[in-house]
């Protein structure tokens, strides 16, 4: 029997602690999203840092639980222990412990609930942060298939947790990301840069995206610039130097993180948004772009195309050629660039964070179910 009556959350927000990236985004803009549903759920936010604290009323309407122990401590009690459980640390009495990475948070008798982005941790292990590397490969089947239910962003990343790690398809809810709040942009006058937004890591595949536009450099003099936004996780100019110089180097510009501000202001002036990666679980970037009106140009992977629906060019992310030909179509043709642009501004509408919010719910209370029976 599903429970009934008010829920009450408990969501690891460190994650969005800080620099928010992909993960952090969801966790905020859910857990946002669940308290607004006050007569249904009461929503905590736990974090842990021995330096960073929680902003005030980081999300109206949520508690907060703000622990001084260092992340890499806690995090290796809970993987590799078990230990300790989230009420001894503040946490009251939670029916939902919610973790928005694959490992569970260790709980006295909350239904536990872990997320799973993607699955690039387990195909390139050797390209993600010590931490991930040391736990989640040995760790996330096991977690997984212990959890009460295992959210996921899309349906690939669905179908990946089924075959992978071993979970029942009804314990795999898709809760995807919501569009951002921002209005359709006026079309620029002129093509502006060429855009790339998210974290500078193997798997986004900038080696490829670069060599896509130097060439795209070489045949069209007049390409506007190239900009990066977003977290430096791997040195440029190891990626650089094998290509040589040129003036195509004084066009690529690595801004490092941004602030949302300044996001949205790239993302009115920008010509495209290029995403070259090998994998992505959703690509939240893609549905940002989408939703001001800015033509996508991404790779036929992961869940890249289940995110465009349609309605963005995809491309090989080994074909740096069929890149720049891509990005060569967009900013010779005003036509395309406005169909691409109505076409993102329609699917980014199937995309609602309060739509996501209610399926989380029942989620949750169907979690709680499978735990009273288990117990």
């Amino acid at each position: 029997m599903v429970p009934s009556g008010r829920l009450r959350i408990l969501v690891d927000y460190r994650p969005a602690l800080r620099q928010r990236t992909g993960v952090g985004e969801y966790a905020h803009r859910l857990a946002t999203a669940l308290a607004r549903r006050a007569d249904e759920v009461q929503v905590t936010l736990f974090s842990s840092s021995w330096k960073d604290r929680l902003p005030p009323e980081p999300v109206p309407g949520a508690a907060t639980v703000d622990a001084r122990i260092p992340v890499k401590v806690l995090n290796f009690a809970w993987h590799r222990l078990g230990w300790p459980p989230v009420e001894t640390l503040g946490a009251s009495e939670p029916d939902i412990a919610w973790s928005l990475h694959p490992l569970i948070l260790p709980s006295l008798g909350a239904a536990q609930v872990v997320t799973v982005h993607d699955l690039y941790f387990l195909d390139a292990p050797e390209a993600t942060v010590r931490e991930i590397r040391r736990d989640y490969p040995a760790l996330a089947a096991r977690h997984a298939r212990r959890a009460d239910a295992v959210i996921v962003n899309s349906e690939y990343t669905r179908s990946l947790v089924e075959q992978r790690l071993g979970v029942p398809p009804d314990r795999i809810p898709v809760c995807y990301p919501g569009a951002p709040p921002w209005r359709v942009r006026p079309e620029p006058a002129s093509p502006g840069p060429i855009l790339h937004i998210g974290t500078i890591e193997p798997r986004k595949n900038v080696e490829t995206l670069i060599k896509g536009y130097i060439r795209l450099v070489q045949q069209r003099p007049d390409t506007p610039q190239l900009v990066f936004a977003g977290r430096v996780a791997t040195p440029v100019e190891p990626l650089l130097r094998p290509l040589g110089g040129g003036p195509w180097r004084e066009r690529i510009v690595f801004l490092g993180y941004v602030s949302d501000e300044e996001r949205l202001r790239l993302y009115r002036e920008a010509s495209m948004l290029l995403i070259a990666s090998w994998d992505e679980g959703f690509g939240v970037p893609a549905l940002e772009a989408m939703t001001i009106g800015l033509p996508v140009i991404a790779t036929a992977r992961g869940a890249l195309p289940e995110t465009l629906g349609g309605a963005g060019i995809l491309v090989n992310p080994g074909d740096p050629d069929e890149m720049a030909a891509a990005m060569a179509r967009l900013l010779d043709d005003p036509v395309l660039r406005r169909q691409q642009a109505a076409k993102g501004v329609k699917r980014a509408a199937d995309f609602d964070w309060d739509a996501s919010a209610a399926r989380l719910i029942e989620a949750f209370r169907q979690a709680m179910a499978r735990r009273a029976a288990r117990t």
